[in-house]
């Protein structure tokens, strides 16, 4: 494996075919996700797979960036097993401890020839209502996954990068 060539490769697939993914890669992919490093190991993230077309329809209703994908993963976060960062009132773990988990998903899925979406255009409230979450559960972003479609490419500014220097700092 090398993951620099995997990282750049990867992008934002918005055009997904009808084939399914089979459960062995899901759960390959779902694995990724178990073994994300979060804070304390506390493990307090949340991760839901919508594949029933009701779910889907729901999918398509929050938000307009589904792209046609038939499996798409929310990852949320519990509130009740979150890290506290015990010196800044108000620093949690969740939505990084989700967003580490996000990205190991998107990249074991890809690996596997599977594309994926990080999607946070989408009501993070509304998506817990109409799914019937807890009251403790919070949805960081949804994610269209899917094989790419016959058209998929990646967006024009796909490469475009700000150079290193605008990007890094010392102190």
């Amino acid at each position: 494996m090398n993951f620099m060539k995997l990282a750049e490769n990867r992008y934002s697939m918005r055009s997904f075919s009808d084939k399914p993914i089979e459960q062995e890669k899901l759960d390959l992919i779902m694995r990724a996700a178990q073994i994300a490093p979060t804070a304390c190991n506390y493990q307090a993230i949340k991760i839901y797979v919508i594949r029933s077309e009701e779910g889907i329809k729901k999918a398509n209703e929050l938000s307009r960036c589904i792209f046609g994908a038939n499996t798409v993963i929310m990852v949320a976060y519990d509130k009740n097993g979150e890290w506290h960062n015990p010196l800044e009132e108000g620093i949690t773990s969740g939505q990084q401890d989700a967003s580490i988990a996000a990205a190991h998903i998107m990249f074991e899925a890809w690996e596997l020839g599977i594309g994926s979406c990080w999607v946070n255009l989408f009501p993070n409230s509304k998506a817990a209502e109409v799914y019937g979450l807890p009251e403790n559960i919070v949805p960081v972003l949804l994610m269209p996954i899917g094989y790419p479609s016959e058209s998929a490419h990646p967006a024009k500014l796909h490469k475009q990068y700000r150079p290193i220097s605008e990007l890094v700092e010392e102190l």
